[in-house]
């Protein structure tokens, strides 16, 4: 398939790169979709997707905005840090000169520039809207259950059988009974000793089930009975634990005038696009 904008075509292989860019996210996100209907579909998509592309570009190219020489060798410079020969950096921009490879990201500085005038005029949110998006979506806001936890484990496996690694883990547990420290004796016992046994803040589904079903049940400076898990065996304390909560509004205003922001330009960069395509000649041949 062969597109033509305004005069100038984009050829399959650039909707072909497009639906590849594409295609993991969108198949992961509509799975169930009927595979022949979510091809077709994913088509449409990239297709528009390089459209739009290539419209924002010749209307960067109208504006003759001239990029600093300077800021493109400083980008082709930061590019070539990425790859180990040279030949490698044209293969991936499928380039046969450092010439076309600075051309390129010229274009791509000129749409740049041409998307931050286009929403330049966004409109920021007010206080209003963004108490309202606060309260409409406080369940996404919503963090975890955590608890800070460390452990002592001992490792069932083809160095330690099942009874050593219990009697092991027994032994600590009366230490700790007997008065020791619980971070005197990690150090002493555990197969994993890195920050004295200390995992950090953990929240439910990170670890796994046998684990949180004897960590979340604790209270706060309290240290389990000994436990097994598809492991071994474990002796447990938690240091703090966070219920669910929901952030107050002033916690993280500054984050949701960050996120409206974005969907402000994303709309005024839309209808931009809209006004452009409406007016286009587009062709398939």
């Amino acid at each position: 398939m062969t597109v033509v904008v305004n005069g100038e075509r984009i050829n399959e292989g650039e909707i072909e790169q497009e639906i590849e860019r594409l295609r993991p996210r969108y198949e992961q996100v509509f799975a169930e979709k009927d595979p022949e209907e979510r091809q077709a579909q994913l088509l449409d998509w990239s297709r528009e997707n390089v459209i739009e592309r290539l419209l924002l570009r010749q209307e960067a190219k109208k504006d003759g905005w001239n990029v600093p020489a300077a800021e493109i060798e400083a980008a082709l410079a930061r590019l070539r840090e990425q790859f180990e020969k040279p030949e490698e950096l044209l293969a991936a921009f499928n380039a046969e000169s450092d010439d076309e490879i600075r051309s390129m990201i010229e274009q791509q500085m000129q749409v740049e520039h041409k998307i931050n005038d286009i929403c330049a005029g966004a409109a920021e949110p007010s206080a209003e809207e963004i108490r309202k998006h606060y309260e409409e979506n406080k369940d996404r806001f919503k963090s975890d259950e955590q608890v800070r936890v460390a452990h002592v484990v001992k490792y069932v496996n083809w160095q330690t059988d099942e009874a050593t690694a219990l009697d092991v883990i027994k032994r600590a547990q009366q230490e700790i009974k007997s008065g020791a420290a619980f971070e005197v004796v990690v150090d002493k016992y555990t197969d994993c000793a890195d920050s004295g046994g200390d995992l950090g803040y953990v929240a439910r589904g990170q670890m796994v089930e046998e684990f949180e079903d004897v960590v979340f049940k604790l209270g706060v400076g309290q240290v389990s009975d000994v436990f097994r898990t598809r492991f071994g065996f474990h002796l447990a304390k938690v240091y703090s634990h966070t219920p669910p909560r929901v952030p107050e509004l002033r916690e993280i205003k500054v984050r949701i005038a960050k996120e409206l922001k974005e969907q402000m330009r994303e709309q005024v960069l839309g209808d931009y696009l809209d006004a452009l395509r409406s007016k286009a000649a587009i062709e398939d041949i």
